[in-house]
């Protein structure tokens, strides 16, 4: 078998060495189809290696360091340096029955007891004296734990044997770990949940999309493959950039969409020239020159979209960075090489077993039968066409405008969790354990009076104001060489609270310059810290590089698409659709998550904000994804406009041509999305309803509605060719009756 150029060339044979991005997945198909065997035994043999690898090497994960920033940072660094850090603490809550009476004596015999018994457990560094609430319905036992501790179940089983021996007690634990662990478990059987449900209705869908089984199950496979290879692959490179525990989230959330997306637009291709009279082996090549060279355009524009990840920096979005271009990249080597290899392996058995019914709804909508009724008024009126649909989007994005970010905390916990629900009972009943501030105090040994007494002032100011209030227990620590200093403030609200930034923002500004101003000499620095300053600084730090990073990514996918279209009106108006794509995923989140709405349907109570990193990384993903259609969509109008075609009719063609293809890609897409925003995380609710809402408009209003509007208007303009004298795009439509609805 050997790949040969047709009797007759095609439009679609642009000479091979016009465009790079058209010749490197033209040879790696020439290659991948002329040895099928070893470019199969060789993609095999890459995903079992990555699995391995992921056995063999232990992932790392990422520290508290990581997650330094600002003043907080800053604060945190100091107080890790000297060993005074936080340990983590576990907390067992004693409290009357559901309906019950509490009895005070028999709550703090029980909690006497569980303290004495939990001070010889391993792991356990100190156990406070039982405290009593300030409403006195309920006993709290305090254990500080050694720093590292991650196993608790000695401690756990104290608690459980104190329940089963007091019914009439409702005794229960949590902590800094037991949340940890109960956050990871639903993590995992959220993930194990969505992969159960994506992949049979991701085969359902490309079963639709192809009406053959063999032809359904290789997009299927191959974005398992690659899912699975990059999940293997993160693990060694853990250890340069550590992972965040959501990344593999996202890898099989990105993975399984943009893997099932690329290969159905190569498949697709393959099929329909095959369909058009070509040899298997033409069609394959063919569609290695087009919608080979539309995967590698579309690729390289999620991942140059995905680098904006790394302007932000932080451990976060690195982590999540590295993971989606990494399994980005890896499944478009499969769909340029195993894939092919594949389908000249194959022939016509790709079509092999048809489903009857499914067969004959793959023809119709292969053809356009559904878009063209769309898309005939757009282009016979397309300002209306733009009027209407531009209106429409803009609605959807003009919630973003009031979009509020905040870190998530207890309130984004969902509500089933047994640790969140404990946790959220302690705070409500001691309000010490609430949102907390830090002031930390670097200074020489020999000022340590000095910084004490400024200290104090400070607690009284602080105090004085409605945003503290006094806790005695909470005495300044100092470090063992004298030169640290940390006071422990406390708020009366809840970490969300958009009071608790202002607090933040009074202790840096007044408070803390204004009490420890005797201190001031050089060498001697002043941080506020704590995990309300934290969520501050978190904040501060995405609100200054978003405007960054849409600069940057709309920029790197302008220069992208100008490169690969040759048009520079063409890639502004990729970078404003895409722009447009994003307004409605942020609109979406705000409506659905800050205001509520449809919040009883989706099965979360609302926290009244958006968590903080979902936006910047909805963004960077968004606009790398949302150029699948559109390359794939101009690459076919670009097709027809260079066979001489006018470009309202090229334009009609080019989206009739993909709408069979990219209305199963979206399907694809907004499914296992979907999927996610059923989940009970509610960053995994986020991440599903913003990529799914707007993944549905970008293939729907934006596809069939203000991109062919707009290059309907801009003619041939758009693709830097003076207009043909005759004939005029008006009559070629009206005389081409494959096309009588436009």
């Amino acid at each position: 078998m050997s790949f040969h150029h047709t009797a007759q060339q095609s439009p679609q044979n642009e000479p091979r060495s016009e465009n790079p991005l058209t010749a490197l997945p033209l040879r790696a198909a020439r290659w991948s189809a002329t040895h099928p065997w070893r470019a199969i035994g060789a993609w095999l043999a890459f995903v079992v290696i990555a699995v391995c690898l992921a056995v063999a090497i232990p992932t790392k994960s990422t520290t508290d360091a990581d997650y330094d920033i600002g003043d907080s940072g800053r604060a945190a660094a100091i107080l890790r340096t000297h060993g005074m850090d936080n340990r983590p603490t576990e907390d067992v809550l004693i409290r009357a029955v559901p309906g019950g009476s509490f009895d005070r004596a028999a709550a703090e015999a029980v909690a006497t007891t569980i303290a004495g018994q939990m001070k010889a457990q391993p792991h356990v560094v100190k156990v406070a004296d039982p405290q009593l609430s300030p409403s006195g319905t309920s006993v709290l036992v305090d254990i500080e734990l050694a720093r590292g501790t991650d196993d608790i179940d000695a401690l756990q089983k104290v608690t459980d044997q104190a329940q089963r021996a007091h019914q009439d007690l409702r005794i229960a634990e949590s902590g800094d770990v037991s949340i940890d662990n109960g956050v990871n478990d639903r993590v995992g059987k959220d993930l194990s949940s969505a992969e159960g449900i994506s992949l049979p209705i991701t085969l359902i869908l490309m079963l639709i999309a192809f009406g053959a089984l063999i032809a359904a199950g290789i997009p299927v496979l191959i974005a398992a493959g690659s899912v699975a290879a990059t999940i293997g692959i993160t693990a060694p490179l853990s250890h340069l950039v550590h992972a965040e525990s959501t990344v593999s989230s996202m890898i099989v959330l990105i993975g399984m969409a943009v893997g099932v997306d690329y290969s159905l637009f190569y498949l697709k291709r393959e099929r329909e020239e095959r369909a058009n009279g070509h040899s298997t082996v033409d069609a394959v090549e063919i569609a290695a020159r087009t919608s080979g060279h539309s995967i590698l355009v579309s690729g390289l524009a999620v991942i140059a979209s995905m680098t904006g990840l790394y302007v932000v920096g932080g451990a976060t979005f690195n982590s999540l960075a590295t993971g989606s271009i990494l399994v980005v990249a890896i499944a478009v080597l499969g769909s340029i090489t195993v894939l092919p290899a594949l389908l000249a392996k194959l022939g016509h058995w790709v079509d092999r077993p048809r489903i009857p019914l499914l067969w004959r709804l793959n023809r119709r909508i292969g053809h356009g039968g559904i878009s063209g009724r769309v898309l005939g008024p757009v282009v016979r009126h397309p300002v209306v066409a733009l009027v209407i649909g531009g209106a429409a989007v803009l609605v959807m994005a003009v919630p973003a405008f009031g979009m509020t970010m905040h870190e998530s905390n207890l309130k984004t916990l969902p509500a089933d969790i047994p640790q969140a629900q404990t946790m959220r009972a302690i705070t409500a009943q001691f309000p010490s354990q609430e949102a907390n501030a830090e002031v930390v105090v670097k200074a020489a040994a020999g000022d340590r009076t000095e910084v004490a007494r400024a200290l104090d002032a400070l607690r009284g100011a602080a105090v004085a104001t409605p945003d503290f209030v006094r806790a005695d227990n909470a005495p300044v620590r100092v470090s063992a060489d004298g030169t640290v200093s940390v006071l422990e403030l406390v708020m009366p609200f809840d970490e969300s609270d958009s009071r608790a930034d202002t607090a933040i923002g009074l202790l840096r500004d007044r408070l803390v310059p204004g009490s420890l101003s005797a201190i001031d000499r050089a060498g001697a620095v002043a941080y506020v810290g704590g995990s309300p300053a934290e969520s501050v600084d978190d904040a501060h730090h995405l609100r200054l590089f978003l405007p960054i990073v849409v600069a940057f990514v709309l920029l790197l996918t302008f220069l992208m698409m100008g490169l690969a279209f040759r048009s520079v009106v063409i890639a502004a108006l990729s970078a404003l659709l895409n722009l447009v794509s994003v307004g409605v995923a942020f609109g979406l989140l705000t409506l659905v998550f800050q205001d509520g709405w449809f919040s009883g349907a989706l099965g979360f109570t609302s926290p009244g904000f958006v968590i903080d990193w979902l936006p910047m990384f909805i963004l960077v993903v968004l606009v790398g994804l949302s150029m699948d259609y559109q390359v794939f969509v101009l690459s076919r109008i670009r097709e027809h406009v260079r066979s001489g075609l006018p470009a309202r009719l090229a334009v009609a063609r080019g989206v009739t041509d993909t709408a069979g293809v990219v209305t199963s890609a979206a399907a694809v897409m907004v499914s296992v999305f979907a999927i996610f925003a059923t989940l009970s995380m509610l960053e995994m609710k986020m991440m599903g309803v913003g990529f799914a809402g707007a993944i549905l408009v970008d293939a729907t209003v934006i596809r069939l509605v203000l991109l062919p509007a707009a290059l309907t208007l801009l003619g041939d303009r758009a693709w830097g060719r003076t207009p043909p004298a005759a004939p005029t795009g008006d009559q070629v439509v009206e005389q081409d009756p494959a096309y009588a609805l436009v």
